[in-house]
């Protein structure tokens, strides 16, 4: 038992095994116990937002975007919502992942695990899921995904909004085709080198969204998910419905679409709701 140690009390091992955190046979190895540390540093993060939905509403909801495997979901629902309550929608465009995980749910008797096959923009009119959603989280969702997933979490008056945003590329592909217009202005040398187009460009997408979110009445939250040192994508960007929408961050989106000749991107990071 000395191996399962670091595993919380009441954690499923069947499900950790299907996760590939333990081996087939229950044991850890050092890559085991990091992923390990790295699920609950991340669940340690979310916690706080279940505890207060639950508070609110014993039966609250949480939609999962870009779900893949389910993997996030599953520790969610093992660690919290199995015995506390609420309901879990997990949607990913893949069938082939949504059937493994609809099965393993099953096995694990995750009753209130739901599978939506559905892109993020389709979901939206997808009627199995619920018109108001408390918790709208996206692990991992490349590119223009994460903001398809804002705008669901937008669109569902969503409580809290919870983003690891990845490869986003748009903003440094339209940085790329305006650098001419753009070189004779001082402050294009932030992106006029291809290696910082590309960095400067994932930066400025996540500081949009989190002016959007700020504007619409969000609480924004940026933190780095440390032990994480496996994947350069560890930012995470936290946002709570504290209904107070900011006239000033909605502003200051429109002039650095405006100063950096994004205007073409406007629809994406100042959309209709």
């Amino acid at each position: 038992m000395e191996d399962l140690k670091d595993i919380r009390l009441g954690q499923s091992i069947e499900l950790l095994k299907s996760l590939n955190i333990l081996t087939r046979d229950g044991k850890m190895n050092q890559d085991s116990r990091r992923k390990l540390k790295q699920v609950y540093h991340l669940y340690q993060l979310i916690e706080p937002c279940l505890e207060k939905s639950l508070i609110s509403d014993a039966s609250f909801t949480l939609a999962d975007h870009g779900a893949g495997k389910s993997y996030l979901g599953f520790i969610l629902y093992d660690l919290f919502m199995k015995d506390k309550g609420g309901e879990l929608y997990a949607i990913e465009h893949r069938s082939e992942l949504i059937e493994k995980a609809k099965v393993l749910a099953a096995t694990l008797k995750f009753d209130r695990m739901h599978f939506i096959p559905s892109n993020i923009k389709n979901s939206l009119e997808d009627k199995i899921i619920p018109k108001t959603i408390d918790i709208v989280t996206a692990l991992h969702a490349c590119d223009t995904a994460t903001d398809d997933a804002i705008l669901f979490g937008l669109k569902k008056q969503a409580q809290y909004i919870i983003l690891i945003p990845c490869c986003q590329a748009e903003v440094a592909k339209t940085l790329r085709e305006e650098k001419s217009d753009t070189l004779k202005f001082t402050f294009s040398e932030l992106w006029r080198h291809p290696i910082h187009t590309r960095e400067f460009g994932s930066h400025l997408t996540n500081v949009l969204r989190c002016l959007l979110l700020e504007g619409m009445g969000y609480k924004v939250t940026v933190t780095e998910l440390v032990g994480w040192e496996h994947s350069m994508k560890n930012e995470l960007i936290l946002a709570e419905n504290i209904h107070q929408p900011k006239k000033i961050a909605l502003d200051r989106l429109q002039e650095i679409l405006k100063d950096c000749h994004l205007e073409s991107l406007s629809a994406r990071f100042l959309p209709s709701i």
